[in-house]
């Protein structure tokens, strides 16, 4: 039998249930205290890239609202479409993160919140690695990634009916593949979630 290609359990989960997701995570409200730190920390004006964007909000909206130049990447084509919508004065494509291609030194920042975790572990570093490079000197990745290792399927994600799939490596091994690629872990913080969580990384472009 052949084995479903992953990507499509997590575009095909979000398409379903962006929504859902929004609700029950509290858009409006998530990732605050994170975004203000970024705001502070990059110039103004600055060119942000969200990674696994989601419907925009809060870190494209909230990013804009503060000045800055936003573009955001997700795999659902619904998720993309809410985005547009409800963030009009960013850019939005849909697409597979890994398969991007921006110009080197692009970007003042780089975010991508819950993403890295729905993508195959052999393609996290390499991401990690096209991250480092489209960042500028002095640049910020803020990402959280799995804290513990797991790689696995919810067959009725939030009670919605549909399947989702995510692949964890644990925090040492996410430190290390942020350090191959080129940037320097300022900071790691664990962030809970019901039984477990993710862990959180401020990490650095020097040069």
């Amino acid at each position: 039998m052949e084995v479903e290609d992953p990507k499509d359990l997590v575009r095909r989960g979000y398409d379903a249930l962006s929504l859902r997701y929004d609700q029950t995570y509290g858009s409006e409200t998530k990732y605050q205290p994170w975004i203000s730190e970024l705001i502070g920390r990059i110039p103004a004006g600055g060119t942000v890239l969200d990674l696994g964007c989601g419907s925009g909000v809060p870190v494209a909206r909230t990013l804009t609202t503060a000045g800055h130049r936003v573009t955001g990447v997700d795999i659902s084509e619904v998720q993309i479409r809410r985005a547009r919508e409800l963030v009009p004065q960013a850019e939005f494509i849909r697409a597979d993160a890994t398969a991007m291609d921006f110009e080197p030194s692009s970007f003042d920042a780089i975010v991508s919140f819950y993403a890295l975790i729905h993508i195959p572990l052999d393609e996290q570093l390499p991401l990690l690695e096209k991250i480092a490079g489209w960042l500028r000197p002095g640049g910020w990745f803020l990402g959280t990634t799995g804290n513990q290792a797991w790689t696995g399927i919810d067959e009725d994600w939030l009670g919605g009916g549909t399947a989702m799939w995510w692949s964890h490596a644990d925090a040492a091994t996410n430190r290390s593949w942020i350090t191959r690629a080129g940037l320097v872990v300022e900071q790691e913080e664990f962030v809970p979630e019901g039984d477990g969580g993710h862990a959180l990384f401020w990490a650095r472009r020097c040069h």
